[in-house]
């Protein structure tokens, strides 16, 4: 073989390795990964579905989603926890699994922190305070000053006791020494019903969940949760700039593996994983769910975990919410 043909033998060589997805060119995967999490048609599971496609086109292997509905997904959350850590087992875990109902539990049957391998960030979905459209408020500033005006006469509506926008209700009253009741409906549709029908007099709602209501002018939104506006709601100002600057708080999802997991497998995953939120394609889809794109590395998610839960625990301590 003359130098010439070594040389471009070689290069064709190196174009096939870097052509190969990495886990492929390790034997990973070599059969199907079952992703688990909660309930079918729920945000985390639509997230799942979107990112196991994915990832069996890239792969060539079956992704599963195997749906572990109740207990807001510590179901799901311990079913991985107990499982092999050979990366054939993933969960898509998410604010309540591994922030909240460590705060809430007496017991909980794993640890969120140390039972799991932090594999990457996946989405962060912003809630949105709402009013009824009767409610005498059009922005985040008019409706802490009626309410303060009011002490103890109106309430707000949550999807759940200890559910997120239970807490982030909580939160809000924390900071902005608000007197508001709270009433507790089973889910985000029945709250945002309660609000649209003037039986509760405002909330924290998912986009997902009351963006029919939002267009059709049933609700009034007054300020969005997160950092930053959200693109589909491009004239919903964030409470920062609304004049409450420590106010932050989103439900959110990430991928996790079982611990012990080794770093060459998280490395992969995340690899994999990050690259396909970062596609346009993903970050629109996303939008439409009322959630945006968030990939980091597994170092920035475990480091992230660890800061809900003491933020949390925090609200929860200082709401008197009790652990049951």
């Amino acid at each position: 073989m003359n130098s010439l043909l070594k040389i471009q033998v070689a290069i064709g060589v190196c174009l096939w390795g870097l052509s190969v997805a990495p886990g492929l060119a390790q034997g990973y995967p070599a059969r199907p990964i079952r992703i688990i999490t909660g309930n079918p048609g729920a945000t985390a599971d639509i997230l799942t579905r979107q990112i196991g496609r994915r990832l069996t086109d890239r792969w060539g292997q079956q992704i599963v989603v195997d749906n572990r509905g109740g207990a807001g997904g510590t179901i799901a959350a311990e079913i991985t926890a107990n499982a092999a850590p050979d990366g054939y087992t993933l969960l898509m875990g998410q604010l309540n699994s591994h922030a909240l109902a460590v705060n809430l539990h007496k017991k909980l049957s794993y640890d969120a922190l140390h039972d799991f391998s932090p594999i990457s960030f996946i989405a962060s979905a912003p809630q949105v305070l709402v009013v009824n459209r009767s409610f005498p408020a059009d922005n985040w500033s008019q409706f802490a000053q009626f309410i303060r005006q009011h002490p103890g006469k109106f309430n707000y509506a949550s999807s759940g006791y200890g559910a997120g926008s239970h807490l982030t209700s909580e939160l809000l009253k924390q900071i902005a020494k608000l007197d508001i009741a709270h009433i507790n409906y089973k889910g985000g549709a029945a709250a945002t019903f309660a609000i649209t029908s003037g039986e509760a007099s405002a909330g924290f709602v998912l986009l997902s969940t009351a963006m029919t209501a939002l267009q059709s002018g049933k609700i009034k939104p007054l300020a969005i949760s997160s950092m930053q506006r959200f693109p589909t709601l491009p004239n919903v100002p964030t409470f920062h700039e609304s004049g409450l600057a420590k106010f932050e708080a989103s439900s959110w999802f990430g991928m996790f593996g079982p611990a012990s997991t080794t770093r060459t497998l998280v490395g992969l995953l995340n690899r994999e994983i990050v690259d396909i939120l970062r596609t346009a394609a993903v970050q629109q889809d996303l939008l439409k769910l009322g959630a945006v794109a968030t990939p980091s590395t597994p170092e920035e998610f475990g480091a992230f975990v660890k800061s809900e839960i003491l933020k949390w625990r925090e609200v929860i301590y200082l709401a008197g919410i009790q652990k049951q």
